[in-house]
């Protein structure tokens, strides 16, 4: 198998001027319709070749599923890691590998429909638009971006560009969400004013310094290209492969890892968008009596976070949704027996309506009516089509979706859902940082933390919190010279 150099990084190059040169050689791609090759022969139209960016961990098995579909090339694979990328260039040795995205896609261009982005979360856009701005269909690990402003901008370049879009929450590709919508719509719950999310996440360490250890960087590793758009920082070990998401840098905490996940079945479902306001609190940590430790590079040890959205064509009023991680629970509803389990025991979804409750799993997988005994007595006709393979399906959907073309099949979470959704996430977000925000106190003894005690007044046209500007700062963060989104 052919291996490309890296290209090192240049902060002075501009990603314009590159997407110019790939958008020129993409021009000449075309689809040649099966009619033309005769009987017998596949025609290109019928599958698609996909550039992976982000070739291991998650990209290992994201790689391997589009692939199990049967309709999908993998033509190149691209890792800053030659360590976490071994599987799957072992699986796949007729791909091509790059370490530089970038490169892959300059020289590469004319030969793949689509990519595929399973990268850290603070890399997420700037490959994505990249792929979209010459015209190729892209799949977005979730949180589909590191900051809403990203978000926003991505979900309107899939409109603008009209390529196929789809984020890696599979769990919006199941059964469960889709029963769940039926029992609502039916009006077995009546209407839902609240709904509760929790998770046990996070499972890598929160609510710590930054490492002062200076390692050397594995000489498998591109630390500066890993790094791209965030700040520069000296390499330290154990962030990679998962530990990066507890990092304000470069990943989205919990709810980064399971938001998309948990809290695509109330915004399908209750048809919400944008939320009105957020708040938070947040664990703390001592690191001596009566000093709080205070890391404002790392995510909290655990948060409580609250949105209110407003009325929608599916609810009656507002509804409040809370989030919650690091091991909070919301209290267990009256209706569940005293050893009934409660979500799956780690993670779950609660909607509470005028007239009953139901409750799901991670994923929405398992959902039920609460009490239990509904189960039985409640039998709902059918109204929404299933996804084939259910929620390992949502690979396969996506592929299919690409070969048949923008704006021909519903998919289970184009950017134009994923958006809405991965900035209701971000948005939590800004409430879970600003609560943990210090701010010296006048005496100069100590410090006061001013947003722990606020709802934050959302601004959705301008994307601003209106009354705590501190947190504006994160909704479009700074990147490193050298990295554009290129809008």
């Amino acid at each position: 198998m052919e291996k490309k150099n890296t290209v090192q990084e240049q902060p002075s190059s501009s990603r314009r001027d590159f997407i110019k040169v790939a958008a020129g050689a993409a021009a000449g791609v075309m689809i040649v319709p099966r009619h033309v090759l005769g009987k017998g022969f596949v025609a290109p139209s019928d599958k698609i070749t996909v550039a992976a960016v982000g070739a291991g961990g998650k990209g290992t098995s994201d790689i391997a599923n589009f692939f199990k579909s049967g309709k999908a090339n993998i033509g190149y694979l691209c890792d800053v890691d030659d360590r976490r990328a071994a599987t799957s260039v072992k699986n796949f040795p007729q791909a091509k590998y790059y370490k530089d995205w970038r490169e892959m896609f300059e020289k590469e261009s004319k030969s793949f429909d689509a990519v595929s982005v399973s990268t850290p979360d603070h890399t997420h856009a700037v490959v994505a638009m990249a792929a979209m701005q010459m015209g190729k269909h892209v799949y977005v690990q979730k949180p589909m971006t590191h900051d809403i402003y990203e978000a926003r901008m991505l979900t309107e370049a899939a409109a603008k560009y009209k390529v196929v879009t789809q984020m890696g929450n599979q769990g919006s590709s199941g059964d469960g969400v889709r029963q769940l919508h039926e029992w609502h719509d039916a009006g077995i719950i009546g209407n839902v004013h609240t709904v509760y999310i929790w998770t046990n996440r996070p499972i890598w360490p929160q609510g710590i310094p930054w490492p002062t250890d200076k390692p050397a960087v594995p000489k498998e590793l591109d630390w500066n290209l890993w790094l791209g758009t965030a700040p520069y920082k000296d390499y330290v070990d154990n962030l990679i492969p998962g530990s990066w998401r507890g990092w304000w840098d470069y990943g989205t905490g919990a709810l980064g890892d399971l938001g998309c996940h948990l809290m695509e079945a109330p915004f399908r479902i209750l048809d919400l968008k944008y939320a009105l306001d957020m708040q938070a609190s947040v664990g703390s940590v001592f690191t001596a009596f009566g000093k709080r430790g205070i890391f404002p590079d790392s995510c909290p040890p655990s948060s409580h976070a609250t949105l209110t959205f407003p009325k929608t064509s599916k609810t009656k009023g507002q509804v409040t949704m809370h989030w919650m991680d690091g091991g909070i629970k919301p209290e267990r509803p009256e209706e569940l027996g005293a050893n009934e389990l409660f979500g799956d025991g780690n993670s779950g979804i609660l909607f509470v309506g005028t007239k009953g409750k139901m409750m799901a799993s991670e994923y929405a997988a398992n959902p039920r009516l609460l009490p239990l005994s509904r189960m039985e007595e409640v039998k709902v006709k059918q109204k929404f089509a299933r996804v084939p393979g259910s929620a390992d399906g949502h690979y396969a959907q996506w592929v299919e979706g690409c070969i048949a073309g923008y704006g021909k099949m519903e998919l289970s979470s184009p950017f134009e859902k994923a958006g809405p959704l991965t900035e209701a996430i971000l948005m939590a977000n800004l409430a879970i940082r600003g609560a943990d925000m210090p701010k010296p106190r006048a005496t100069g003894n100590g410090f006061d933390y001013p947003g722990s005690n606020l709802k934050m007044l959302w601004d959705y046209k301008n994307m601003k919190v209106t009354n705590f500007d501190d947190v504006n700062q994160w909704v479009k963060r700074n990147y490193r010279e050298g990295w554009s989104l290129g809008v």
